[in-house]
């Protein structure tokens, strides 16, 4: 299974999200080092964020980027 990289850029204040894939890769590695020189040209005031995701496809992919994840519990030493 491929890494894909997407550009994900939340629309409004909504749950939706615009998603753009950028490429994929065979090797994690690849996939890291090609996400994080694209963090680093993004507008740090911005909302935009680069997601690494491991998937059967793209289609996939951008199904599990866009479903609501619950917030984590933090437990009172993890503050």
């Amino acid at each position: 299974m491929p890494y894909y990289v997407y550009k994900v850029t939340p629309v409004g204040e909504t749950l939706v999200k615009d998603l753009e894939k950028l490429t994929e890769f065979d090797q994690f590695k690849e996939a890291k080092t090609y996400a994080r020189e694209r963090r680093a040209e993004l507008d740090e005031s911005g909302t935009t964020t680069i997601k690494v995701i491991f998937a059967d496809n793209p289609l996939v992919a951008e199904e599990q980027l866009l479903e609501k994840r619950e917030e984590t519990i933090l437990r009172e030493w993890e503050k």
